[in-house]
């Protein structure tokens, strides 16, 4: 009996280490296509626009140099506006025009492409001020003191307001290593506040939108807004030692994509929502930004098996993939 029962635990053992390096050639494949691709086109694409970028580097440099001159010995003021006041005036804009169609229903052409049919149509308006509130604050109270504090050691590390501008092909650089440092930090952050002994006291408060909207990207908890919010996007600049374009630039694009997956609608021509907003319906699966450590770990499988995975794509068109790809009889699994 004990050699049947250490002939099974080996045969499980074989099959977990099997299942582990399948899913890590699976990922190694899916990370070496995609960089296979990115080399082959990347000449031709960064001529194009290095073409462009040269032309006009010098006026975006000497628009620097006078920002520069503007600021002089002030230059935390211009760090503090490019890493903060820049990137929030792109997030509030675009959740003003978000926040016009959930709270209103209208335009109709837009309250189309809800994903989950029937959710704040319109919006709760009492749940929405407090979520806005929380917001401001942490914007506010815990962003913008966290910034200017680190302003300091970011000049001896590597000055955001130094000179020159960095060159085109470095800033593309500075992007592919900041995405792949956010997806590591925001999947194991993220993953580890839906463990019991954090989800009630701190990742509960974001999960209270099963239904998300656009503003409610920024509705966490203090501990959480700065654990997994500000940290995932913030370590990569750090590391590089990046100039306070790269910052302006990466700071914007982040909170625009993280506007969108929350946003509730798959708008034609944007990044898909679905993998997002299937998370914040069921808890337990999409952790990532990007969903290679979901595949890695296994926790995007039950994602897998539903209609909103067939329409985790980009919408090339105007028909609303709810329409194209409907629900069956059952609701969404």
């Amino acid at each position: 009996m004990k050699g049947e029962a250490r002939s099974m635990l080996h045969k499980d053992e074989s099959k977990q280490e099997g299942h582990i390096w399948g899913s890590m050639r699976r990922t190694i494949l899916i990370l070496g296509s995609g960089l296979l691709l990115f080399v082959a086109f990347w000449n031709s694409v960064t001529w194009h626009l290095q073409r462009f970028w040269g032309a006009s580097g010098y006026f975006w440099q000497a628009q620097w140099e006078r920002l520069l001159s503007t600021y002089e010995g002030k230059e935390w003021i211009l760090f503090t506006i490019g890493a903060i006041l820049v990137p929030a005036l792109f997030f509030w804009c675009l959740n003003g025009l978000l926040l016009v169609v959930d709270t209103t229903g209208k335009p109709n052409f837009i309250s189309r492409y809800r994903i989950q049919a029937g959710k704040n149509e319109p919006v709760d308006p009492v749940k929405l001020r407090q979520s806005i509130r929380t917001v401001l604050f942490n914007q506010c109270m815990i962003s913008l003191p966290i910034i200017v504090v680190l302003y300091p050691f970011l000049k001896w590390w590597g000055d955001p307001c130094r000179r020159e501008l960095p060159t085109f092909h470095w800033f593309l650089l500075e992007l592919a290593i900041f995405t792949l440092i956010e997806e590591v930090l925001f999947y194991y952050s993220h993953r580890l506040l839906h463990h019991p002994a954090f989800y009630k006291k701190i990742h509960k408060k974001h999960h209270e939108w099963t239904a998300p909207i656009g503003v409610i990207s920024l509705y966490a908890h203090p501990i959480e807004h700065v654990a997994s919010n500000m940290l995932p996007a913030m370590v990569g600049p750090l590391l590089m030692g990046s100039h306070l374009s790269s910052i302006t630039t990466w700071f914007s694009l982040v909170l625009i994509f993280t506007t969108i997956s929350h946003c509730g609608y798959h708008l034609p021509f944007l990044p898909s929502p679905e993998f997002h907003d299937y998370h914040h319906l069921k808890f337990n699966q999409c952790y990532g930004v990007l969903g290679v450590l979901d595949h890695l770990h296994g926790t995007d499988t039950m994602f897998k098996q539903t209609k909103a995975y067939e329409r985790h794509t980009l919408l090339l068109g105007f028909t609303p993939l709810s329409e194209s790809i409907p629900d069956s009889l059952k609701k969404m699994e």
